[in-house]
């Protein structure tokens, strides 16, 4: 039995992708093996781009991968590949790059190196590409939540992102499509989806008639599935009438992450945003009147050229009034190919640190703030990974439908099934919470 081995650089389209490209090799005969682990008859490499820093990860992946078994084939794909064809053929050892379309190939292009010892580029222009491709994943690696990706690409062009040209404009998965997948994982077992895309919100702007709202009204009468969460939307494509399904369906999840990226109008214009902090802000206050306790968590960037420290000021104080659940804190970091990285004004590294310092220190008071509302209060949780207790006995940990981490005493027979749990004590990472259901043992 032939073998092959992955490695995955970046976000969560690309974890999904990469499971997509394993279900063709396992129909294929091959077995997965440990990247790190016996050498493989093929490695995988699925690249990051969202920073120079990415790239240069995803090459020395690349060359782990080269060292691990020389005589291997070495298939590299994903956004590296997609935007720097010539650069990833140019390391010696690279057999085949893909990008991010033709993956369905990629097995033919595996047997055709094995037969002609060729290299294969395979990368061809991606903002040609108007279909959406199909890789369906029945069932995932080591998960308790499944990820269906319903939609690629990004028409938003912000001045800090490369990722319109590695992922192409806009395409939306066929919705038949989407709810075929999402009963297929129901009928596995999964009780949550994480509805997941390049720009997950901007679903159904390429179909007629249809949109999010509309597919997140079908897939609230998937039976066997208890929960739908969005991985990430932008303010500006919440309507009334997705707010109106939101608020109606017993399914979707109280968490919804929105990026923000600054809250100052200034620097929104300056990174080509789609909303300023008044938009914004009216958004988050209709969803907290549509789904009571909801968690809005967000992105920011810290020290987008030209954001002075009275624009930073003006921006912490915004982010403190919206009550983010959580906020994940970056620092800017120039990206070849985009405007933002040749603006004059670039904030200095010592700046930056501080500001992150700053957000940081901010994200954790409204973390605990959030988490500490619920005290007392049952939630119900997935739970995903077992650990063993002080005592001996058996903690499991998993997240509630409004995205807080719980750990509790139980049976590992609960992972994967939805428990619920009284929270008993709030934390900053991690609540701790104490079951109410047969099954489950006492508080932690």
């Amino acid at each position: 039995m032939p073998t092959v081995a992955f490695y995955t650089l970046g976000c969560k389209v690309n974890f999904y992708d990469t499971e997509a490209i394993w279900q063709m090799f396992k129909q294929a005969g091959y077995r997965q093996v440990d990247f790190d682990g016996e050498p493989a008859d093929v490695y995988v490499i699925n690249t990051c781009t969202v920073t120079n820093t990415g790239d240069k990860k995803s090459r020395q992946i690349i060359r782990r991968a080269i060292r691990r078994n020389p005589d291997a084939v070495v298939a590299v794909t994903g956004c590296y590949a997609q935007t720097s064809p010539a650069e990833v053929m140019a390391i010696p050892g690279v057999d085949i790059v893909i990008g991010n379309q033709d993956r369905s190939k990629l097995l033919e292009y595996v047997e055709e190196v094995r037969r002609t010892r060729q290299p294969v580029n395979a990368v061809r222009n991606i903002m040609k590409t108007r279909e959406f491709e199909e890789m369906d994943v029945p069932e995932f690696t080591d998960r308790t939540r499944a990820f269906l990706k319903i939609q690629e690409g990004c028409n938003n062009f912000c001045t800090f992102c490369i990722i319109p040209w590695a992922r192409g404009l806009s395409r939306s998965r066929d919705p038949q499509s989407v709810i075929a997948q999402a009963r297929k994982l129901a009928a596995a077992g999964y009780r949550e989806i994480v509805l997941t895309g390049i720009h997950t919100g901007g679903y159904g702007e390429d179909l007629e008639g249809y949109d999010l709202a509309d597919l997140l009204a079908d897939l609230d009468k998937v039976e066997g599935l208890e929960r739908i969460r969005i991985s990430s939307i932008e303010a500006s494509q919440i309507s009334g009438k997705m707010i109106d399904v939101l608020n109606r369906s017993r399914k979707m999840c109280r968490h919804l992450h929105i990026p923000l990226q600054a809250g100052d109008d200034s620097v929104l214009k300056r990174m080509r945003r789609k909303y300023t902090t008044e938009e914004y802000a009216r958004k988050i206050e209709e969803l907290h009147e549509a789904m009571p306790g909801v968690a809005i968590t967000t992105d920011v960037i810290a020290g987008f050229p030209g954001e002075t420290d009275e624009m930073f000021e003006i921006g912490l104080a915004f982010i403190e009034r919206m009550r983010f659940a959580r906020i994940h804190v970056f620092p800017y970091s120039k990206r070849t190919g985009t405007p933002a990285a040749r603006m004059e004004d670039q904030v200095d590294e010592e700046t930056k640190h501080e500001r992150v310092r700053r957000l940081i220190a901010l994200s954790e008071r409204l973390q605990l703030d959030y988490a500490r509302k619920f005290v007392g209060e049952v939630l119900e949780v997935i739970p995903e990974r077992e650990a063993p207790g002080a005592d001996g006995g058996c903690l499991l940990t998993g997240y509630s439908d409004n995205y807080l981490q719980i750990t509790f005493r139980g049976e590992p027979s609960l992972i994967g099934t939805l428990v619920p749990v009284r929270l008993t004590e709030a934390g900053i990472e991690e609540c701790r919470g104490e079951p109410v259901q047969a099954g489950a043992t006492a508080a932690v």
